[in-house]
């Protein structure tokens, strides 16, 4: 389809009119099909354009949208959280990879037309496609050096618009769109799209293969252990996992294949446990400081996981506590700074009795130690994280009167991050640490401190991850996404 705007003939691919869906599967497919031509059309056009002058037209192709119409007040089932709007009126979100997430949609839609008993209706929005996202999901297409081209992109093509890339919808401080309708989803396409390109960049893998149960570290002895366990895993052919993906997109299938290591680690690098719907675990090593952790918990959280935890080790504040004590969240002391402007202090971070209760008999389980014997190895309290690795080197006299009358009972970088950030996007989190040092008491970092007692702890800690995530995976998804993470002004979409 050609325009003309401002003398400049602009072409679109041919869109139709939005069409209704009372089956979600139908919808599912209708998106992915306007979605893959949209991006054939950019695609065509950026090859036929690239090694030429500039054209006189510009090329333009539009996401997909979901347009949800209710008129009527009647109360529906909300024992869910999510899958239903609270008032009548016109809800829309803009659709980007609908391949990759076609089970969240399916489920998404399907909940909508069950519970408000109206129909979908599906077609190409308002809202560009950046060239950029179209072209990195083509492979066959190899993209010019910045300055190859003979003139600049953003004449041609439309280009991300930072402007409108944002994570306003999440924040609580959405408006509605120009033409009146209140957001669908969380995110737009344009967030996604910029998320799933900052994961691959930060991980050196795919976000199809993320999983729905991640786990964060900022030890590389986790990743370590993880890849036994997984080669474990591979070779039990009842386990329900069926490979291993490692940074570099290496992936293998059986316990004895070799993984290749890339010559040069990304700043983030993922492994992923895999099973076939989504449901396995994945492993993401954060290195030190919350600035990393809420990176990566921003780019995760457009993949909608089930649950993320923080397996790490942290400074133990009581004399009490031994190097290799566990230390089980049940509150978080936010000097970590990274999230002030997203989500201010005052808003309290609770716990999840969901996370916790598996995460507590996790550790029984694996150290065969319950009721009362379980508290020689593990504490529960609140956990600060702070933003200064070195904050013992300054005066001590503020930090210290803090950490006391917060009640801690340990110290990271990362914890406080990723529970604030799982509370932020609606994805259930917790924290189980492991005592590595203990700063206040004079136990500090060194080589040559580590007990037969702490190594052994460490071994275990993983596994207890692991074992939490098995038992959230077992639990019903009203359970796992349960209503204390949703405001009384909510997205249907979970």
């Amino acid at each position: 389809m050609s325009t003309t705007n401002n003398s400049i003939r602009v072409i679109t691919p041919e869109g139709g009119a939005h069409e209704p869906f009372t089956d979600a599967k139908a919808a599912v497919q209708r998106l992915k099909e306007l979605y893959d031509d949209a991006c054939a059309f950019l695609c065509d056009s950026f090859e036929g354009t690239v090694s030429g002058d500039k054209p006189n037209t510009r090329f333009r192709a539009f996401y997909p949208e979901i347009v949800l119409t209710t008129t009527s007040h009647d109360q529906v089932d909300t024992r869910l959280s999510f899958g239903h709007v609270a008032a009548p009126g016109v809800y829309q979100t803009t659709i980007t990879r609908p391949d990759l997430f076609r089970h969240y949609l399916r489920q998404q839609i399907a909940l909508l037309i069950e519970n408000h008993d109206v129909p979908v209706h599906i077609g190409y929005s308002d809202t560009p496609i950046p060239v950029h996202f179209a072209v990195a999901n083509n492979p066959g297409i190899t993209v010019p050096q910045e300055g190859a081209m003979s003139f600049p992109l953003r004449d041609v093509f439309d280009v991300p618009d930072l402007s409108s890339t944002n994570d306003d919808i999440v924040n609580g401080v959405a408006q509605r769109s120009e033409s009146g309708a209140a957001p669908l989803a969380p995110f737009t396409a344009q967030r996604v799209d910029y998320s799933l390109a900052r994961l691959s960049h930060y991980t050196a893998t795919k976000p199809e293969d993320f999983q729905n149960h991640v786990l964060f570290t900022n030890y590389q002895f986790y990743v370590e252990e993880f890849e036994a366990y997984a080669r474990q895993m591979l070779a039990d052919p009842d386990s329900g996992y069926d490979s291993f993906v490692g940074p570099g997109y290496h992936r293998i299938t059986a316990a004895d294949q070799d993984l290749p290591q890339p010559m040069k680690l990304p700043q983030m690098p993922s492994y992923h446990l895999t099973r076939k719907d989504g449901t396995g675990i994945t492993l993401v090593n954060i290195g030190v400081g919350p600035s990393n952790a809420k990176t990566a918990t921003d780019h995760i959280a457009v993949l909608r996981p089930h649950a993320w935890l923080m397996v790490g080790h942290c400074a133990g504040l009581r004399n009490s506590q031994r190097l290799g004590d566990f230390v089980l969240a049940h509150a978080y002391l936010r000097e970590d700074k990274v999230l002030d402007d997203d989500l201010p202090l005052w808003v309290p971070i609770p716990p999840l009795a969901e996370i916790q209760i598996a995460l507590e008999q996790a550790v029984a389980e694996v150290t065969e130690l319950k009721g009362y014997e379980l508290k020689r190895i593990m504490r529960t309290g609140t956990v600060a994280s702070l933003d200064n690795r070195n904050w013992e080197l300054r005066d001590q006299s503020g930090p210290v009167q803090r950490l006391s009358q917060s009640r801690a009972i340990a110290l990271d970088m990362e914890s406080a991050t990723i529970a604030a950030n799982g509370f932020r996007f609606r994805v259930p989190y917790g924290t189980l640490l492991c005592v590595s040092d203990k700063p206040l008491h004079g136990e500090l970092k060194l080589p040559g401190m580590a007990s037969d007692f702490y190594t052994s702890q460490v071994s275990r800690h993983l596994l207890i991850g692991i074992q939490a995530m098995e038992t959230l995976r077992e639990m019903p998804i009203e359970r796992i996404h349960s209503r204390k993470l949703r405001s009384f002004e909510e997205t249907a979409f979970l």
